[in-house]
């Protein structure tokens, strides 16, 4: 549990942190906060391979911001999250059941087969927004200054991820009370 919450607190400062320290702190020293972020994360290392191949990712990173010291792999670390979410999603399509299937049959063991119709478009919603999110954070850290990419990242993913969870919530109350489950 701490380890979770100092995952994401680590997750959600990152681009803040990136963007208040380029010219201030060289981005060797910065690779230093990814590092620790991925060192957080080693407890679910064991639990899945996305996670096992995010965390080497995040790694292939701060070895190249370290040999070159260049803010940019620090920058599409972001990017490679929305990819291995974007693989992990896409793989359950793939080989069922999906994602947002595994997460409902938490609450729901017996989840009925519009349920799992619906689970799998929603699958396929995320899918198609991280897509969409690794794309716009790639664009910014190649074409945009510091700030705005750390205004993106840092700020309007989240704000983008809160809308989607929340219109999905809306979305499968109307489905619950159309289909009656």
């Amino acid at each position: 549990m701490v380890w979770n919450v100092l995952a994401a607190a680590l997750t959600l400062l990152y681009p803040l942190a990136i963007w208040f320290g380029h010219g201030a702190i060289e981005p060797r020293w910065l690779a230093g906060l990814l590092l620790a972020t991925v060192a957080v994360r080693l407890p679910a290392l064991r639990i899945n391979a996305s996670a096992r191949w995010s965390a080497a990712g995040a790694l292939a990173l701060v070895a190249v911001a370290v040999a070159s010291n260049a803010v940019l792999p620090l920058k599409l670390y972001p990017v490679l999250v929305n990819g291995a979410l974007l693989a992990a999603f896409g793989y359950s399509l793939v080989h069922g059941p999906s994602m947002v299937e595994r997460l409902a049959r938490l609450r729901e063991p017996d989840l009925p087969p519009e349920g799992v119709a619906y689970t799998r478009r929603v699958t396929q919603a995320w899918c198609a927004f991280f897509v969409v999110n690794g794309a716009i954070a790639l664009g910014t850290a190649l074409f945009c200054s510091n700030a705005v990419w750390s205004l993106y990242t840092g700020v309007i993913s989240y704000l983008l991820m809160g809308l989607m969870f929340g219109g999905e919530y809306l979305l499968r109350i109307r489905f619950k009370r159309l289909h009656h489950v």
